[in-house]
């Protein structure tokens, strides 16, 4: 879980950072005849299903934004949910983990192997693959970074027009969507960290990106926003459901102190 939490932040900040110099100082808006693998594959058939549903729904970028946030979110949810049931798993073995590096502790390089092998075979027995959390994130990044570029490089998005209070081509005049976002990024994380051993990088990612996130938000064009806010509002009741963030620890202790009495 801790790797994957970083991985996820490291990745989504390096996106951040690129696709936020093109949308300032190229917009390098994508079409039917643009050329090279990633523009032609991934970003184009993204824009290009954003302004069909727009165009299905008289126009609205706005509303566009939402209804392919939501399908790319459900078309990856599979994923999710396999590699939240890995995490689980892999939690559930710590204690065994724990007590083999406490019985093969030595450094030297036949005690290792010896871990290295019992290790293998604790996974082995548990149905754990140490690896199945790291695939479906970059599955899945592939086609979360398309879209976030799709909707700085479809140009109807820039001149969309106004969607609720705010103009989807300029940034939130009255922040409200920025400070959701930073909002929404941040218990998304606290959920997602919920049971999971305290690490001064964890803590600090915690806080890093809720703030890069109402950052850029304030700068980039709200269209940008209402994404960020959608998907992370999907995320959090997509965690909360598939991994509960402190209810059973809760319901444990309780019952503990049940018993106790």
């Amino acid at each position: 879980m801790k790797k994957r939490i970083l991985l996820l932040s490291a990745l989504l900040l390096l996106v951040l950072v690129t696709a936020g110099c093109s949308t300032i100082d190229n917009p390098n808006y994508v079409t039917a005849e643009s050329t090279g693998f990633w523009s032609k594959y991934i970003v184009y058939p993204l824009s290009w299903l954003m302004t069909t549903v727009a165009e299905f729904f008289g126009g609205s970028y706005g509303l566009s934004i939402i209804i392919v946030t939501l399908l790319i979110r459900f078309a990856i949810l599979p994923l999710m949910i396999k590699q939240t049931k890995n995490s689980k798993a892999m939690q559930a073995i710590q204690p065994e983990l724990a007590k083999l590096k406490e019985k093969y502790s030595s450094k030297d390089a036949k005690t290792q192997q010896q871990l290295q092998q019992e290790t293998m075979q604790l996974f082995q027995k548990n149905n754990v693959n140490p690896l199945a959390g790291c695939f479906p994130l970059l599955i899945q990044m592939p086609i979360l970074i398309g879209f976030y570029q799709a909707i700085i490089r479809t140009e109807g998005i820039s001149t969309g027009g106004e969607f609720l209070w705010f103009d989807l081509g300029a940034p939130d005049p009255f922040y409200i969507l920025p400070i959701v976002a930073g909002l929404t990024t941040f218990l998304q994380q606290k959920i997602m960290m919920a049971g999971t051993p305290p690490n001064p990088q964890m803590q600090m990612m915690l806080y890093i990106m809720p703030a890069m996130i109402l950052i850029f938000a304030i700068n980039f064009p709200a269209a940008l926003a209402l994404y960020w806010v959608v998907g992370n509002i999907f995320m959090i009741v997509q965690t909360y459901f598939i991994k509960p963030p402190v209810m059973q620890p809760m319901k444990a202790k309780e019952g503990a102190g049940g018993a106790k009495k």
